[in-house]
């Protein structure tokens, strides 16, 4: 194409000769040479030619830059384009894989932690970083007018729910310890135009997720709330008794409840439905509990059984082992327990085997005089899931009671004191925070389920007990950073 554009210019360069006037034809010849001369040397330096006089770099580098600007095809454009876009995106890849990796790595750690905590084998040590807390450590929160009753704290550890034999309700902020909400108790008679409790509460639960809060009385009623605003949302009947446990299934509004009328029955709350009723029991039944799986645990107070309720295969366990009424329980998790026992025992249990794995007789002491020595007994338990640590809170005749703190030794094998914190009567609840930050005990002047006793020097409070840990080692740090 270039030699034919050369051979183009040529002849319109002479057209032009012949058409000039004669007398400037000498000048034209002139000019006409030199423009050739100027086109030789365009198009020769076009064509690189090896005879040129200019610099052969200077050439080369224009000739480069030329051959890169004129001579790359759109469809080498688009090749090359393609080649970036496709590093660039191999480039996000390679970063967005190593994102995936740790991301992986971090559920694949959380799927097998539910995986042990499923079969019961996820355990944490943390009893031996666990240190008494201070006495001017220890807030008390008091509003009820009558004895602390029961308590639950909600599992993103920011708000406590309690009752009372005044048969009120009470929300409470940990944080500032102040009231939220007061669901007042209402007399005896005025069940019809009430809403609350007329009737001493017994027992709590709320939902794991929070949305629900479930209260049961003497009254054999069952009264779900909304937990954010404490509005009341249904009444539950059919127990017979006065309804002395409850819980929500971990991951689910399928609550579970057991009454002194020894049964225990199941309930949908989302549908405000009953399901089932399930006996077994042989006496009035004291507590209950939960986790993730499809069944409860109950303790059968003087009936002296522990029972584990297999809902789906509509089953039973049933363990012995305390010598007198077992008055709590509590789930540490899906495969081991914890119950206490009016005969001032602990024990620890595995739901494969039907007598305790360890005892603790006297496990608060005794009171008395000399020869007559009875034991504080056991009115409260509380484990902190999938972990080594438990406590158990005492009932007795003096007002110096106390909050006992347990370290489970391997595979649940034993029970060895940790430390106690002193509290000003009878503990008739205990919770831990999901976290294991702080310990919660219900304390009371009497005990919840009777006037048989009262400590008049005691005060109704709630007792919010922080559980400090050792600081790690400076050389065990030192790896870890």
């Amino acid at each position: 194409m270039s030699s034919s554009f050369f051979i183009k210019k040529k002849e319109n360069a002479k057209v032009k000769k012949h058409a000039e006037a004669p007398k400037r034809k000498a000048d034209v010849d002139g000019k006409s040479k030199v423009r050739a001369k100027k086109a030789n040397s365009k198009y020769n330096e076009e064509i690189s030619s090896d005879s040129e006089a200019e610099s052969h770099e200077g050439t080369r580098k224009r000739q480069s830059n030329e051959e890169h600007e004129y001579e790359e095809t759109p469809q080498e454009k688009k090749l090359r384009l393609a080649k970036l876009y496709l590093d660039q995106l191999k480039e996000e890849e390679e970063k967005k894989a190593e994102d995936d990796s740790f991301e992986t790595d971090l559920i694949a750690g959380r799927l097998q932690e539910e995986v042990l905590e499923q079969k019961g084998k996820l355990q944490r040590f943390i009893a031996k970083d666990l240190m008494p807390p201070d006495a001017s450590e220890i807030r008390v929160l008091r509003g009820h007018k009558l004895p602390i009753t029961c308590l639950v704290i909600t599992t993103d550890e920011k708000y406590i729910f309690s009752s009372a034999k005044d048969c009120s309700i009470i929300k409470w902020d940990v944080e500032s310890g102040k009231k939220l909400h007061t669901v007042p108790g209402g007399r005896k008679g005025t069940e019809d135009r009430h809403v609350g409790h007329t009737a001493h509460v017994l027992c709590m639960a709320v939902s794991s997720d929070g949305k629900y809060l479930a209260t049961g009385d003497m009254n054999k009623l069952i009264m779900i709330w909304e937990a954010e605003t404490c509005k009341h949302l249904y009444k539950f009947t059919g127990h017979k008794g006065p309804v002395s446990g409850l819980s929500f299934r971990k991951g689910s509004h399928d609550l579970y409840s057991a009454s002194h009328d020894r049964s225990v029955k199941v309930w949908n709350v989302d549908e405000n439905a009953y399901v089932e009723t399930l006996f077994g029991h042989q006496d009035a039944i004291t507590g209950l509990d939960s986790l993730s799986r499809e069944r409860c645990v109950t303790a059968g107070g003087r009936d002296r059984s522990v029972r584990v309720w297999k809902i789906a295969e509509e089953s039973q366990l049933v363990f012995h082992g305390h010598q007198g009424s077992i008055d709590c329980i509590q789930l540490i998790n899906e495969e081991h327990m914890i119950t206490g026992a009016d005969d001032g025992s602990v024990s620890l249990w595995s739901v494969n085997k039907k007598k305790p794995l360890s005892t603790v007789k006297q496990a608060h002491g005794c009171h008395g005089d000399e020869g007559l020595e009875q034991p504080h007994w056991v009115a409260s338990v509380a484990a902190l899931q999938n972990s080594d640590t438990v406590a158990s809170g005492a009932s007795g005749c003096s007002h110096n009671s106390q909050v006992q703190l347990w370290k489970c030794g391997q595979n649940y094998r034993s029970l060895e004191p940790l430390f106690s914190v002193p509290v000003s009567g009878f503990v008739n609840s205990l919770k831990f925070s999901s976290s294991g930050q702080f310990l919660v005990a219900g304390v009371g002047q009497e005990h919840r389920l009777g006037r048989w006793w009262r400590i008049k020097e005691a005060k109704n409070g709630i007792y919010i007990i922080p559980l400090k840990r050792k600081l790690p080692n400076p050389e065990e740090a030192k790896v870890t950073e």
